[in-house]
């Protein structure tokens, strides 16, 4: 007996038509032969005379990144949510648009290439047939026209189109928006713009022209710290680098230092990422994990004098300026090399010198350990280190000397990369002040009772001159207004995101379309010169250094294409040679703006034809109210991209917005984060992992070859030899069974941990469905033309009142209990007879297809359909049928439900409350006795005060 015929119940004398893996494995295989070869889901464009006539409908999955190992069966969770969705919504008679395409740039591809040899795109492209064959088996109704791979030439040539579109713009504050460059241009021209140092543009050379606009562009270079692993060869995002400093890659020592590097300009958008979020369908956890990450906060800067230098701070917290003992310079801070003493004050404690002999000497060794930390483990670290500059900086407040140290906690990143530290109200800078021994004062009276260290809570100001006795509001109104009055602050907002680090020094990515002149200024290239070709090269692998070696320059892969990267180009002035860029752009670029894609993914001549996008992506006021964004109306996908992914394609699609590219001001209208599938694994006592799949449970323990192990819940992975495939369920069930207990397991947006065991319920639902309309035996259709009684009827319209709804409202676990339901009354109603009437077989199975499509098509076909049911129709409710003849009432007994009473649905207040009070059990309880009170609620319950 095969595995197949074991777990779904078969027997030798299994009969020839019964829904077995072998049978669905075989309809399955012939529907999707049959959708392919009809382009059964390919979506006409909205001119085409077959677009369906109802409204509109864009649903989209977040990119998949196609590796080698293939999907596990947490992959298509969110996959498959989409496509039930999508076919409901086709059936409905919407116009459904729905694709997937593959995000195949990136590290791992190119991780292969360096252990393997073999050329990223082969194992890449290897890859998306893999990932696209396993999909297909699902059945997935996703557009094929419309697919397409972020490493497409035709589709990186307009990634670098869209990064030209953003190099040339520049943010016009005053306007709220980009604008062309050319306009700044002819502002400086015409003088209605200043020069930074106030000549006249014309009195400019050609490159300080060219710097001045430069430094105003949205993609621009810059000098920026950034995470360097000599012993890698390249920069390392935050994630890339453990807590201890080292790369999460081979454990190397990873140092900060700065580089010249592409930068976003996003930061010019932050108020308006902050504030459209307010017009977005989003769960409030992603929209308040975007509000932390782009950090607006509101308070001042202060200026604290320290000789001809002045060191600038930002805080939320002006009214505790009083309580500023000490300040604090990130070790990167350029203030530091400027201010330092030559030799120590002479009453220096020597807690502040880390044993040096000179402020410099201190600094250069501090500045060397901090810069193996990552940006992590400087923050969490409640060991305060740090070095005193020998230097002091004035309180603007009281005017008092206090001392200025570099210290790693403050983050060159963050704020302006200088603090004024307060100990009496910050529990950091309480830690640093206890260790170095420097004074403490609060500034906000603490309650009575407190008796911890640093006070963060409300109270009136102390210590604090003219605020004394103020609440902190009212205290932070008056510094503001006297540190404005005094020109030693102003009021200011602030933010904690950062421009967007854009260079990445790796093979596998998006070239830039830029050049260098002889003078190293950054030329764009003319659209027709796009794309920029990736071109091959013997070694993926960035130069590598001694891993100590922090002085190390980054030689990224590109670099020795020599051929490629030294060019000689006519840019409109003649024949020059110029030198490529040899970074690549980040993988998040391609996914920035793929949605778009989608809609005109073959169009040679623009990224996206400007009616396709309004048309799909424009403002829906009518529909969505009067502030909608417009954009995809469902984006469905984990939430793990709630941060980065989904803010730079904001990023990107207000820049194209602000142009006049697209008329949506938001990529994505609605988000819906699906939950994960997870499992369990399992380890021995040497806490080894073990198949999962060949554990056995005993009372309760688990045991594998007879030695019992120790459960684990969590991912999964191979490591964790607890994988499960699609491939693996659609071979022992079908993929309708799979299809159907993913989507039964639980609500979408929960994580559930995955039960192979419990596959086997979905298959037998599926199993007797079949049985009630097809003979086992003869495979001969069994339908009547029998009239259903009045029982059946109501059971078959309150479930398609309520499949409809939970179809809609992507409750699909509600939807199958409904249909199962549903087929059970079948089972019991008509099994033993001649067959299951018309009148209830078609429904059911329509109600059946946008869950599990290939089997729903196949009967449709036995009930005698010559058309796919792909275009519905879609059974609607009789109304008759919903009205209730009899409502039952829980009665309720001084609080707790004794009993339940049926009465007519017409019954009135009078009728309910006889009929509860004459129930044998409420006679009892009340053993004679009036009761004090009783209330009915209509059509609710009756509650009883004994």
């Amino acid at each position: 007996m095969t595995n197949a015929a074991q777990t779904s119940g078969q027997s030798e004398e299994t009969p020839a038509f019964r829904y077995t893996a072998d049978l669905a494995g075989a309809i399955e295989q012939r529907w999707q032969d049959r959708w392919e070869e009809r382009a059964t889901f390919r979506t006409p464009d909205p001119g085409e005379p077959d677009r369906p006539t109802g409204t509109k409908r864009f649903v989209m999955d977040m990119f998949p990144y196609p590796s080698g190992a293939g999907l596990h069966v947490g992959h298509p969770l969110g996959y498959i949510g989409t496509d039930v969705l999508g076919r409901y919504l086709r059936m409905t008679g919407h116009h459904v648009l729905h694709a997937l395409g593959f995000d195949a740039f990136g590290l791992p591809a190119e991780q292969y290439a360096v252990q393997t040899g073999t050329h990223p795109r082969t194992t890449t492209e290897a890859n998306i047939e893999r990932y696209r064959a396993q999909l297909r088996r699902l059945g997935l109704a996703h557009d094929p026209t419309r697919a397409f791979a972020t490493t497409d030439p035709a589709y990186y040539r307009w990634t670098q189109w869209i990064f030209l579109k953003i190099f040339n713009s520049f943010y016009d504050a005053e306007a709220g928006r980009a604008r062309p460059i050319e306009d700044l241009l002819r502002q400086y021209e015409s003088g209605a713009r200043a020069t930074p140092d106030g000549r006249p543009w014309g009195e400019l050379s050609e490159l300080e022209r060219r710097r001045t606009v430069d430094s105003h562009r949205l993609a621009y270079l810059s000098e920026e710290p950034v995470n360097w692993c000599p012993g890698l060869g390249t920069v390392l995002a935050n994630e890339e680098v453990t807590a201890d400093g080292r790369s999460e890659r081979g454990n190397f020592p990873v140092f900060r230092r700065n580089l010249r590097q592409w930068m976003m300009r996003i930061t010019a958008y932050a108020d308006r990422l902050v504030d459209d979020l307010d017009r977005l369908d989003w769960p409030e956890p992603i929209k308040l994990m975007q509000r932390n990450w782009i950090g607006r906060s509101h308070g001042a800067r202060i200026r604290f004098g320290v000789g001809d230098e002045a060191i600038e701070v930002f805080t939320t917290r002006p009214d505790t300026v009083f309580g500023a003992t000490y300040m604090v310079l990130a070790p990167e801070h350029p203030l530091v090399d400027r201010i330092m003493a030559a030799q120590w004050p002479a009453d220096t404690d020597v807690r502040w010198t880390e044993g040096a002999e000179t402020p410099a000497e201190a600094i250069v060794a501090y500045r060397r350990a901090a810069a193996m930390k990552s940006e992590l483990d400087r923050q969490e670290n409640k060991d305060k280190t740090g070095v005193f500059t020998g230097a002091y900086a004035t309180n603007p407040a009281n005017g008092k000397q206090i001392p200025v140290f570099v210290a790693d906690y403050v983050l060159m990143g963050y704020g302006t990369g200088a603090i004024m530290a307060v100990p009496g109200q910050d529990q950091r800078d309480w830690d640093f002040a206890t260790a170095f021994g420097l004074p403490i004062v609060r500034t906000v009276q603490p309650p009575a009772d407190f008796d911890g260290e640093a006070y963060t809570g409300e109270g009136p100001a102390t210590n604090s001159g003219f605020l004394d006795g103020l609440d902190v509001d009212a205290a932070k109104k008056a510094i503001i207004s006297w540190l404005e009055e005094h020109g030693h602050g102003e009021g200011t907002i602030q933010y904690k995101l950062r421009d967007w680090l854009f260079s990445r020094q790796r093979y596998w990515g998006e070239p830039f379309p830029i050049v260098y002149d002889e003078l190293g200024t950054p030329i764009a290239l003319p659209e027709d010169q796009l794309p920029v070709l990736l071109p091959d090269v013997d070694d993926y692998s960035p130069r590598t250094f001694d891993a100590d070696d922090a002085g190390s320059e980054p030689a990224p892969p590109l670099a020795r294409a020599g051929e490629w990267v030294e060019v000689e180009l006519d840019l409109g002035d003649g024949r020059r040679r110029y030198r490529r860029e040899v970074n690549t752009m980040p993988n998040w670029a391609g996914s920035c703006w793929y949605y778009l894609r989608y809609l005109d993914p073959r169009n040679d001549e623009r990224f996206c034809d400007p009616e396709l996008e309004r048309y799909w992506m424009g403002k829906r006021p009518q529909e969505h109210g009067p502030r909608d964004p417009g954009g995809v109306d469902l984006y469905v996908g984990g939430v793990e991209h709630a941060v980065l992914h989904l803010l730079y394609a904001r990023f990107w699609h207000k820049v194209l917005y602000d142009l006049g590219y697209v008329s949506s001001e938001e990529p994505f209208r609605k988000l819906f984060n699906q939950g994960y599938i997870q499992a369990y694994a399992y380890t021995d006592s040497r806490g080894a992992y073990v198949p999962a799949e060949e554990v056995e449970e005993r009372d309760g323990k688990y045991f594998w070859q007879g030695q019992e192990v120790n459960r684990e819940y969590g991912k999964m992975g191979k490591s964790l030899k607890n994988v499960v495939t699609p491939d693996d369920m659609c071979a022992l069930y079908g993929a309708d069974t799979f299809r159907l207990y993913e989507m039964s397991m639980g609500p979408l947006e929960v994580s559930r941990p995955w039960s192979t065991r419990d596959v086997v319920g979905s298959h037998r639902f599926l199993q007797r469905l079949w049985r009630n309309l097809v003979d086992e035996r003869t495979g001969e259709l069994r339908v009547t033309d029998e009239e259903p009684g009045e029982e059946i009827l109501r059971a078959l319209h309150k479930a398609i009142a309520g499949v409809r709804e939970d179809y809609e409202g992507m409750r699909y676990n509600t939807a199958v209990a409904k249909l199962i339901e549903l087929n059970n009354f079948v089972t019991k109603t008509y099994s033993a007879g001649p067959g299951t009437p018309r009148m209830i077989a078609e429904p059911l199975v329509l109600m059946l297809a946008p869950l599990c499509p290939h089997v729903a098509e196949e009967l449709w076909a036995k009930l005698g359909h010559q058309g796919s049911l792909v275009a519905g129709p879609f059974p609607v409710a009789d109304e008759r049928y919903l009205v209730e003849d009899t409502v039952e009432y829980p009665i309720q007994v001084n609080g707790k439900v004794r009993s339940r009473v049926v009465v007519p649905a017409s019954a009135g207040q009078d009728d309910v409350r006889s009929a509860a009070l004459a129930d044998e059990k409420i006679v009892a309880l009340l053993a004679g006795k009036e009761p004090r009170k009783v209330i009915v609620v209509p059509g609710r319950l009756v509650n009883v005060v004994a």
